[in-house]
């Protein structure tokens, strides 16, 4: 696999990283290679790279050691390709604010690497800013399926991210791979019934995973290996783990269900929810978890307008 192509487009295109910059690289012992041929390429442009490998917790949106967040202030351009994701922490969230621009990578592996980062990202940007815009004008959002979703909760005055991959103004921060407008659903406002059926993080790739929801929280979780989620969630020892953070809708056409949340919530034609912190969207919820759910198939209403039906959009 040809990883220095990929490597060379988050690095000139991605991120148009300047000779002038500072770039630090931030991974863990798993995803050694993947940080090694970034380094190479950013080091072709910035006069200074660095590599910074580092074992971080043991779940999606757990913070890094003191040590690291203070280091990830030194630098102009972040890239973290780590086995867990640092996208909803302090830690990351602070150094955006510095105007740093940060790709969070979590669990990249070389085949989402090779198959998903070399994209048209002219094209999927047209229909990411047409979805982005319809849900901006929006109250209400209602997702369905034919496996027995049925979740509604409000969207007014939540602002709607873009996560297009393109990361070249002070302060932008995105997944990469990319490919999703995503957006916290107002805290209490969720109801309803949603069924996980192509992958869950912390567990990988699932059936039918069935999430009962009130008044914002996830109150009952029923199927395969579900007591793992819910140990998982409990370890944090905060409700807030249990509450509805995120709704996000895939647009990455060359994504594929693997079980690897990263590349899943980006498979056009799909949606996501997640549990946990919200912070990283202006919300309440600030708890060191954030685990994100795939749901296959999905019909997705604005208001009264259908946006998306059995996967397909209707714009």
């Amino acid at each position: 696999m040809n990883l220095k192509k990929a490597a060379d487009v988050i690095v000139t295109k991605c991120l148009k990283i300047k000779e002038n910059e500072r770039v630090l690289i931030l991974t863990d012992s798993k995803r050694i290679e993947i940080g090694d041929v970034l380094l190479d390429s950013s080091t072709e442009l910035a006069k200074y790279s660095k590599l910074l490998e580092k074992e971080i917790g043991d779940h999606d949106g757990e913070e890094p050691s003191k040590e690291i967040a203070k280091e990830m202030l030194n630098y102009d351009v972040i890239i973290a390709p780590t086995t867990y994701s640092i996208s909803h922490t302090k830690a990351r969230r602070d150094a955006s604010k510095k105007g740093i621009r940060i790709a969070t990578m979590p669990s990249i592996t070389n085949d989402i690497m090779n198959r998903c980062i070399d994209i048209d990202y002219k094209n999927m940007t047209r229909l990411i800013n047409l979805v982005q815009g319809v849900i901006s004008n929006g109250s209400n959002m209602r997702i369905t399926t034919a496996f027995g979703t049925d979740l509604s909760f409000v969207i007014k005055y939540r602002e709607i991210f873009k996560d297009d991959g393109i990361l070249i103004n002070k302060g932008d921060f995105g997944n990469l791979p990319a490919g999703e407008v995503h957006f916290s659903p107002l805290e209490g406002s969720a109801d309803g019934i949603y069924i996980v059926d192509g992958s869950q993080a912390g567990l990988g790739k699932v059936s039918k995973l069935k999430f009962k929801v009130e008044k914002g929280f996830v109150k009952n979780i029923d199927g395969k290996d579900c007591y793992k989620l819910t140990k998982l969630l409990n370890s944090v020892k905060d409700k807030n783990a249990y509450g509805i953070a995120e709704c996000g809708i895939g647009m990455n056409e060359k994504a594929i269900i693997t079980g690897n949340v990263l590349e899943d919530e980006k498979v056009k034609g799909t949606c996501h929810i997640a549990l946990g912190n919200n912070k990283s969207y202006g919300g309440k919820f600030n708890v060191p978890i954030h685990l994100d759910g795939i749901i296959r198939n999905p019909r997705i209403f604005v208001d009264n307008k259908e946006i998306m039906k059995e996967g397909k959009f209707k714009l």
